[in-house]
């Protein structure tokens, strides 16, 4: 069966969803959050989901977004950004254009020029080499 009505379709990855879009949307998954499977009830706040990720390669389009609960979605993003800032940091290690990480982990010790390790509360050497 053809559609009556032409797909919607952002000019950017930023344009907002037409109302009657977001409406039509609702419709097609009868008011069924996404990624909970619960109803949305009325006067619950609910977000326009992308099905792909527009972070992880999916599209702007009315076919790629779906309804689903504040909470969930708010969940769903963080994941999302984690799994995309590991592919960033992993992408750059492998190019050769990640930052080397310091060989200090501790935030109260700090390296001088010669090589000691000095503790920033108390201003004492620790370990290694004395003056």
């Amino acid at each position: 069966m053809a559609r009556s009505v032409n797909e919607w379709v952002g000019a950017n990855d930023d344009a907002r969803v037409p109302p009657r879009v977001r409406q039509r949307v609702f419709d097609r998954h009868n008011g069924v959050c996404h990624l909970t499977g619960r109803k949305i009830q009325p006067g619950e706040r609910w977000e326009l989901e992308h099905v792909h990720a527009l972070i992880l390669g999916g599209q702007h389009r009315e076919s790629n977004l779906a309804p689903a609960l504040y909470a969930a979605h708010k969940v769903k993003t963080a994941t999302e950004m984690k799994v995309k800032s590991k592919i960033a940091r992993v992408r750059k290690k492998h190019i050769g254009i990640a930052k080397p990480k310091s060989s200090l982990s501790h935030p109260n010790l700090k390296r001088l020029m010669d090589g000691t390790v000095v503790d920033r509360r108390t201003g004492e050497i620790v370990g290694g080499r004395q003056p």
